[in-house]
């Protein structure tokens, strides 16, 4: 099937065995019909600050899949090591205590250090007993924790709570409910019992050495519990991405409200929980402002995997971020996406081991950027596993553009994707209410019509959600 946004009639590009630069050549599409040679760059397109003859952009699916290849692309070149050794070892997997594994990804086999259980249990509260009924029920119980109790002879039980070392020699355990005592004090079951009833031997879930889980397991709170009864203090893993967001403009208040042609800034407070919920490591949010000089040494100085800069991706008189890009030499790999509300965003390799992503200032189109070229990006610097997609059908029509993948905040009710209103590239009121975004494909959608959906982090209460 065509993915959302491939034009009619265009052969489905497979990526996968491609460089970033072979796709980028391969997917790239024109808006207007090409008026000459249309010098391309080493990527592809036309280099940073290069004047074209042409304006092109990036399909919207081929977009995230040249983020998510330029991902793998870094931590290849990560692990084989470079000049820039500090870029190279911060990819490298690192040891981390299981309090600040969740969300991460083993980078190292889980296998077991001990036998699971380490020793034989009881699986109930009851008696151990030995042999046929009745039992002698001995005074002293057996509880959780303690030393390896006598061993039993038959004829005798005793009291033993769950998890309890079961004593030598012990047949099977009786359950409370399922025993009774008589008058002298014996013990006799209720129901018929078979031998090691409710014993749980040594090694039944594992034996030392057994892999428990394979690298690339995505650590879940199950996965912390496992690795603490296998004896782990500590895992293996992947580092979050280090991020870095610049926030760009002038006319941005960080308090109090709008006035006198200045504007609240709604990307400062969202973008730096968001990359979060996407499992990096938010390390500086800077206020750059329109200053093209601040621009370029905050992005040469940067040591962050991926730098995120709002606004000034166009071509306005304070659009700084294409010419700051071609004075430190970056290599754009997305210039423009197919994709409303967010065209104007793009992706470069600024350093060896270092993106940037450029989002468009309204607030609307900000997120699309983030989902299309930095979710895919950040995922795969993580090695987290990409989501296995799905489609609803809509609730009602939606609205497409001509040209380009529309990107509509939706509700889940039930089986159908219910759009909202208030969508447009400025407005927040919409994804503040949604659960996902619908992926609408050129020229719209029909009620009733399947369509994609890009869950938001939070909604589907991911382990990588974090607001703190």
């Amino acid at each position: 099937m065509t993915a959302p946004g491939t034009p009619a009639g265009a052969p489905a590009a497979d990526t996968d065995d491609l460089d970033v630069e072979e796709a980028l050549a391969l997917v790239r599409e024109p808006h207007r019909e090409p008026q000459g040679d249309g010098a391309a760059g080493s990527s592809g397109g036309p280099a940073v600050g290069q004047p074209a003859e042409r304006h092109t952009a990036t399909p919207w699916p081929h977009a995230r899949e040249i983020a998510a290849r330029a991902a793998r692309t870094a931590r290849a070149r990560g692990r084989q090591g470079t000049a820039d050794s500090s870029a190279g070892d911060r990819r490298a997997p690192v040891s981390v205590p299981l309090g600040d594994a969740l969300g991460l990804v083993l980078a190292a086999p889980l296998d077991a250090l001990t036998d699971l259980p380490s020793f034989d249990t009881s699986a109930m509260d009851g008696w151990a007993v030995a042999g046929p009924g009745p039992w002698q029920v001995r005074q002293e119980g057996v509880l959780a924790g303690h030393a390896q109790p006598g061993p039993l002879t038959d004829g005798v039980a005793v009291r033993i709570a769950t998890g309890a070392r079961v004593p030598a020699d012990t047949t099977a355990v009786l359950r409370t409910e399922h025993g009774r005592t008589d008058a002298q004090g014996r013990l006799h079951p209720t129901r018929e019992m078979s031998h090691g009833q409710d014993i749980r031997p040594r090694g039944q879930e594992c034996r030392t050495g057994d892999q428990l889980l394979p690298v690339g397991t995505l650590v879940t709170p199950a996965v912390l519990g496992l690795a603490a009864a296998a004896g782990y203090d500590t895992v293996t893993v992947v580092p979050r991405p280090r991020a870095e967001v610049l926030i760009l403009g002038d006319e941005l208040l960080t308090e109090g409200l709008p006035h006198d042609g200045l504007i609240r800034d709604a990307l400062g407070p969202m973008l730096p929980p968001w990359l979060r919920a996407l499992g990096a490591d938010v390390v500086a949010v800077r206020r750059i402002g329109d200053d093209a000089r601040a621009l370029r040494k905050a992005v040469t100085a940067s040591r962050a995997d991926l730098v995120i800069t709002t606004g000034g991706t166009a071509a306005g008189p304070v659009d700084h971020v294409h010419p700051v890009l071609e004075r430190v030499g970056a290599e754009l790999l997305v210039d423009g996406v197919k994709v409303r509300p967010g065209h104007p965003m793009l992706l470069a390799r600024t350093k060896e081991h270092q993106h940037l992503v450029g989002l468009p200032g309204n607030p609307l189109a900000a997120v699309s950027g983030l989902l299309t070229l930095a979710e895919p990006l950040l995922r795969t610097l993580a090695a987290r596993p990409a989501p296995e997609p799905y489609t609803l059908p809509l609730k009602e029509a939606v609205q497409g553009h001509p040209y380009d993948t529309r990107l509509i905040p939706v509700v889940l009710r039930g089986d159908h994707a219910v759009p909202l209103h208030y969508n447009g590239p400025a407005m927040l009121r919409g994804i503040a209410a949604a659960d996902a975004l619908a992926v609408v494909p050129p020229g719209g959608a029909r009620q009733g019509e399947e369509a994609e959906l890009l869950d938001l982090p939070w909604a589907t209460a991911g382990i990588g959600v974090c607001f703190t």
